[in-house]
């Protein structure tokens, strides 16, 4: 809808302003943290209706399980890339800073004013904009008089590095999915070999027994409840990182050829997931 009120310095008539979108933010993930918990509550719940508590908890399992997999899937890498993977498995706790709908809004409204005002004037956007790194710097460089090629391959090199540090953050996890498995397997069979061994003495079967049977339960427990959903649930978020990137580097390179920002949204709706396309000139 058009809106007939005077511009405050030309005097002619101008659209309403669109409404200030939402600040982006990386809150953690409710969705994720309550399931997590869920899932905990679930678990603990049948142990303490089945019988003791206490049956279920084992030292040994634990170091065997939890430990020998997280030291095994650190062998499957190099130092530097758990070290660069760090920071990415935050990301699964965290909502995504700007859903793609969100993105195109934001970029359309920067494209509309560097289209009525010029690129220049986006100067004073560019505080507001420090909490979105990727969007910032490639404004910048639009700004500073970059050339728009140049500009356009700067981003997309950042997006694959991006999201090959959150592939590599995914896989990670999907190793651990399933070298826990396996250390409950092998620690079965530590438990079996125990017992085995000790079949004159039957006060030692019963522990024996119980470091088989925990282990292959903690294996199982860390592979679906923990690693496996925490990787899909990165990958997820990467997948929509990667989408609202492209959107700002397709929307900054539009304003860098000065092209109508008509044009843009109807290339960000093709874009854009089926019942997310926007509207923001009608």
């Amino acid at each position: 809808m058009v809106d007939t009120t005077q511009s405050g310095t030309t005097g002619r008539p101008s659209r309403r302003q669109p409404r200030r979108l939402e600040t982006p933010s990386r809150n953690l993930d409710l969705a994720t943290l309550l399931g997590l918990g869920a899932a905990v509550v679930l678990i603990v719940a049948a142990i303490l209706l089945s019988g003791s508590a206490k049956a279920f908890f084992d030292v040994p399992s634990v170091l065997m399980v939890v430990l020998g997999t997280l030291a095994i899937t650190a062998v499957s890498y190099t130092g530097k890339e758990i070290g660069r993977a760090f920071p990415s498995f935050a990301q699964a706790l965290l909502r995504t800073s700007t859903e793609p709908t969100q993105a195109a809004r934001r970029v359309l409204q920067l494209s509309d004013k560097a289209r009525k005002m010029g690129l220049l004037q986006l100067q004073g956007d560019l505080i507001g904009l420090r909490n979105q790194p990727f969007l910032y710097r490639t404004l910048t460089q639009v700004i500073d008089g970059m050339p728009i090629e140049e500009v356009e391959r700067n981003a997309q090199t950042e997006i694959q590095a991006t999201m090959s540090s959150r592939q590599q953050a995914a896989s990670m996890l999907r190793r651990a999915a399933e070298v826990a498995p396996a250390m409950g397997l092998i620690g079965t069979l530590v438990g079996l070999v125990q017992m085995l061994g000790s079949l004159d003495s039957p006060e030692t079967i019963g522990p024996s027994m119980s470091v088989a049977l925990l282990t292959t339960l903690y294996g199982a427990l860390m592979a679906n409840v923990v690693f496996l959903p925490l990787a899909n649930k990165l990958e997820r978020n990467a997948s929509v990182e990667q989408l609202a990137h492209q959107i700002f580097a397709t929307g900054i390179a539009s304003m860098g050829r000065q092209e109508n920002p008509r044009r843009l949204e109807m290339l960000l709706n093709t874009m854009l997931p089926t019942g997310g396309q926007i509207r923001y000139f009608d």
